[in-house]
């Protein structure tokens, strides 16, 4: 088997809730399935001190687990955490902010980047990585083609790396993988999988290592 850090990697998104230790549980067990590079925690429509109690137990867990916690809300609650870093789905000018104000101390990403254009100009303040999809964007069990074609093209020419949001189902690893990008995000797949999320972490790496294609050096 391969180190994975020659192939495309598992990003995690966790879904919403407001039970922080079901999704504390969820995540551990996730984890514990396999490698992935790191987790963003979205807010969704938790106000921000219940958000900030959420990122308090669960930055813990994913770093332990070895992976990057990346939250995707308040700013300040990041720096109250611990947390590793930000996705920022704002704009480019959000994005410019952030990278301004947060980087090297904190990892800064972010996307919702639904033409070139668009990624372009994100890609303008130099984000640590260019997200594409939304987080809350698998709704079918293969990623959404148009995010697929845009890995696609920004893997071939860009040098800031990218995450593509895959589907529902496990095996949209493969696709996402195939278009060159280094990382693929995947939510529903992982913590709604029938044989839960450590299984789902495990069979979405075995993909990988059979299935993607390796990058040079």
């Amino acid at each position: 088997m391969s180190s994975p850090e020659d192939r495309c990697r598992l990003v995690l998104v966790v879904p919403a809730g407001d039970d922080a230790a079901i999704r504390a549980k969820a995540v551990e067990d996730a984890l514990r399935g396999g490698d992935v590079a790191s987790v963003i925690l979205p807010q969704y429509a938790l106000d921000d001190g219940t958000y900030q109690k959420h990122a308090e137990l669960l930055v813990p867990i994913i770093q332990d687990g070895g992976a990057a916690a990346l939250l995707a809300g308040d700013s300040r609650v990041a720096g109250r955490a611990k947390a590793d870093g930000l996705h920022i789905a704002g704009g480019a000018e959000a994005l410019a902010e952030a990278v301004e104000k947060f980087t090297p101390k904190l990892i800064v990403g972010g996307g919702n980047a639904d033409d070139r254009h668009k990624a372009l100009e994100l890609g303008e303040s130099s984000p640590d990585y260019m997200f594409f999809g939304k987080l809350e964007g698998d709704i079918k069990p293969d990623a959404h083609p148009k995010n697929l074609a845009l890995g696609e093209w920004w893997a071939s020419m860009i040098e800031i790396p990218a995450v593509v949001m895959g589907g529902s189902d496990v095996s949209s690893v493969v696709a996402v993988a195939e278009t060159g990008v280094e990382f693929v995000a995947l939510r529903e797949a992982v913590f709604g999988h029938a044989g839960g999320p450590a299984q789902a972490v495990a069979e979405a790496n075995a993909l990988l290592d059979e299935k993607a294609p390796r990058f040079d050096g």
